[in-house]
């Protein structure tokens, strides 16, 4: 059952006498605003309760579980965090339910009834500006385990846009416990799916990215969920050549299901001005739970860098997850709670949005204290007996985590601070991680510090040395810190790791044509465009390498060849004054005047400044008067 609320908890009317209690003055309202956004046609919960007869029908059933505040689902203890999605019954709402049904659930007159919500079917937030389909649903068994999926769907921009909200269709929401977006620019994921578009399996997903650019904003779906529209200024980019990865968690219901989701991109014209980031408090390297421990703690903090505000929160545990704390403690000594939740329930996990951000002052020290239970007294332990529980991805591992989205106060991008501190307090905790030293090296390379970024990238390699991303990583370090050669060597291991790893063999390409070994090169570069027709960077460089090949090929008196280079050249740098000049002379050189006057004319109607070329052109002329 799933009597969740739309928006805040309507206020009840001044209360009734209990003999005068009826569903359409006094239960309609409260049952359509806190619980048909789930329990309607085509939505998650179980049964619908759109009419006076459906809510008659589980009348009995509904004043029990809000007696108990087990409906609507609403983890946060009151006092501990003011969020916009707060789903809790008045004292009087439940007081009204408990005399109707005493009262034999009357339906009273129609006259000043609510109408009945209508399921359209249609998108919440209107039409989107681009809606994304996957390519192949995914067809879930009947029985079986819990299953992990990932999505992988092209986003077909041809120009950077601005994305002011999401909207989420799931396709079958009776099966989706929950699910995330995953911002993949650099499209690493697809290489993970064995038949192109049908997705793979996996619950923990990392992205392999190329440049800094960490994750702002909750993108992410469960039961009842109403899609955000960002405040402006903090619209986040969507890129050309980008792939969403639509991870969903999917339990089997009973019956085959078709799991086909569909996202709703909505754009706008104002661009990001302000940078929010997800920091993540955990620790789950340490997890060990015995069998029969009642009172098992897991803590992290992590000390702020600057001022900032927190806009969100979103805490996640497993099963065996009990009481579940995160607050701050100021400077000061004052302690600000973010949250805190005293009975854990999986099922009812979701991000909480503040509705005033909660202010954190530059050293302010956030700290997680969640509490598990592997006794055979918890009910939620999915092992009878208990069993030994330690820290993993799978339903039946462990977590914790407490994620915020956090917004710097002072003015500009401050993510990479932010970063910075993150990732030092991940190595604090894990020197030999893959992730932890990956990110330093990351966030060092970014800085320019090429140096210092190598260290970090060998220790990630020899972390996961089957890791195509950490070679390729480390030999831009390398290639940005002149070590060329060395650079090379990691670009292939990445490519015998991945050969289908196409930044690794344009890193390469990059690498062999600053070096002077331009035949490599620009096979390597060509065969990087056969996978990635469209890459405008790639087609520049290219036309670079083929031009400065043909340079020194002139230099070395190969004009012949050299002719050839620059017309190769051309293919990808068209509108290249310099190079149909070059081209021009190359021509001149061997005879064949014509020819080089086209490539002159070319190149004045593209610079008609270029005084080589007019020199050269009135040489051509006058050779052919005195002839």
């Amino acid at each position: 059952m799933c009597l969740l609320v739309a928006g805040p908890a309507v206020a009840a009317k001044p209360a009734p006498s209990a003999s005068s209690v009826s569903f359409y003055q006094h239960i309609a309202p409260i049952v359509h605003q806190n619980c048909a956004p789930c329990h309607r046609p085509g939505e998650a919960a179980p049964f619908s309760l759109l009419t006076y007869e459906d809510v008659k029908r589980h009348a009995l059933q509904i004043a029990a579980v809000t007696k108990r505040r087990y409906m609507p689902p609403w983890l946060p203890q009151p006092g501990y965090g003011d969020f916009v999605e707060e789903r809790r019954l008045t004292d009087a709402q439940i007081q009204l339910i408990q005399e109707w049904v005493k009262a034999g659930s009357p339906a009273g007159s129609h006259t000043g009834a609510p109408p009945v919500p209508q399921s359209t079917g249609e998108w919440r937030l209107g039409k989107p500006d681009l809606e994304l389909h996957v390519a192949k649903p995914y067809q879930l068994a009947a029985e079986g385990p819990e299953v992990f999926w990932n999505f992988v769907i092209p986003v077909p921009l041809t120009t950077t846009r601005w994305v002011r909200a999401v909207e989420i269709r799931p396709g079958a929401p009776r099966v989706i416990h929950h699910a995330s977006i995953i911002v993949d620019r650099s499209r690493s994921s697809r290489r993970r799916e064995k038949t192109p578009g049908a997705g793979f399996p996996g619950m923990d997903l990392t992205v392999a990215e190329t440049t800094f650019d960490p994750d702002g904003t909750f993108l992410a779906w469960k039961p009842g969920s109403v899609p955000l529209v960002e405040p402006d200024g903090m619209a986040w980019r969507a890129d050309p050549n980008m792939d969403l990865v639509f991870n969903v968690h999917l339990r089997p219901s009973g019956r085959p299901e078709t799991v086909g989701p569909s996202i709703g991109l909505y754009f706008t014209d104002k661009p990001q001005t302000k940078f929010p980031m997800l920091v993540e408090l955990e620790h789950d390297g340490v997890i060990d739970i015995p069998p029969g421990d009642r009172d098992y703690l897991v803590q992290d903090d992590f000390q702020t860098p600057l001022d900032l505000n927190v806009l969100a929160v979103y805490p996640h545990a497993h099963y065996l997850g009990t009481l579940l704390e995160g607050y701050a403690t100021l400077p000061d000594g004052m302690r600000k709670w973010l949250i805190r939740i005293p009975e854990w329930d999986l099922n009812w996990q979701g991000v909480c949005h503040y509705r005033e951000p909660v202010f954190l002052p530059r050293g302010t020290v956030i700290s997680m204290r969640f509490h598990y239970d592997n006794s055979a007294e918890n009910v939620r332990n999915p092992n009878k007996p208990p069993q030994r529980v330690r820290g993993g991805g799978h339903a039946n591992d462990e977590m914790g985590n407490l994620w915020l989205q956090v917004l710097p106060t002072g003015d500009g991008d401050q993510r990479a601070v932010l970063a910075e501190a993150a990732v030092r307090r991940l190595l604090e905790k894990y020197p030999e991680d893959f992730t932890a030293n990956f990110n330093m090296g990351d966030l060092l390379l970014t800085k320019g510090d090429a140096t210092g970024a190598i260290p970090y990238f060998e220790a990630a390699s020899k972390a996961d040395p089957r890791s195509a991303l950490a070679a390729t990583e480390l030999g831009l370090a390398l290639a940005s810190a002149s070590r060329l050669q060395d650079a090379e060597r990691q670009f292939h291991r990445a490519l015998q790791l991945d050969p289908k790893f196409t930044d690794a063999r344009y890193d390469l390409a990059s690498a062999e044509a600053a070096s002077g070994a331009w035949e490599p090169a620009v096979g390597d570069f060509k065969q990087v465009l056969a996978e990635r027709p469209d890459d405008p960077k790639t087609r520049q460089h290219l036309g670079e390498t083929l031009f400065a090949w043909g340079d020194q090929l002139a230099d070395s008196g190969h004009h012949e060849l050299a002719a050839e280079r620059y017309r190769d050249a051309i293919i990808y740098r068209p509108s290249d004054a310099e190079l149909r000049n070059n081209l021009g002379f190359m021509l001149f050189r061997l005879g064949r005047l014509s020819e080089a006057q086209t490539e002159f004319e070319a190149a004045l109607r593209m610079n008609p400044n270029l005084q080589s070329a007019k020199k050269a052109l009135e040489a051509i002329q006058s050779q052919g008067k005195t002839k």
